[in-house]
């Protein structure tokens, strides 16, 4: 989004997610163990809600993305697997995104624009524009349930890393 121009606001467990998010370009940090949905909105957007609200935790958080989003606004989830109540969705007119990146693939479906994307992503993270965050820790595929239970834990920062020795 940054990278596109968007002014970013990114939600955040704890003062040393808060500093990463910064570091990685978001312009405001909101500490969601410390304020609520109602709280910040209003507080950033005035009461209005924001214009895109970006989903990558799923399960019941859809419901706080749904109250974060302006009315006819558009939330975008790259976790759908469970069951959700879409009434607020529906009553505030918004859009719901569900991003799969792997499902042209899986189709074999507009490979070449995915390959275009690929490609782009790519120049982005030459040009240092475009950081992935990895957690420190890494794990064989031989402790898999820890690297699992690192996970689940909310320790982990980033993406964790199985080293597949083949």
């Amino acid at each position: 989004a940054k990278v596109r121009g968007a002014e970013v606001f990114t939600t955040v467990s704890s003062p040393v997610k808060e500093k990463i998010a910064t570091d990685l370009g978001a312009d405001h940090t909101i500490n969601y163990r410390n304020v609520g949905v109602v709280d910040y909105v209003k507080e950033m957007t005035g009461g209005d809600g924001f214009d895109v609200v970006f989903d990558a935790t799923g399960g019941s958080n859809i419901s706080s993305s749904f109250e974060a989003a302006k009315v006819n606004g558009q939330v975008v989830t790259i976790v759908s697997q469970y069951e959700a109540d879409l009434s607020l969705m529906h009553f505030k007119g918004l859009s719901l995104h569900v991003v799969f990146m792997l499902i042209n693939m899986l189709h074999n479906l507009k490979r070449e624009k995915h390959g275009q994307i690929m490609q782009e992503t790519a120049q982005l993270v030459r040009e240092g524009r475009l950081r992935p965050l990895i957690d420190q820790s890494t794990f064989s595929l031989d402790n898999i349930a820890d690297a699992h239970r690192h996970v689940e834990s909310g320790k982990a920062i980033g993406k964790v890393v199985v080293d597949i020795d083949v």
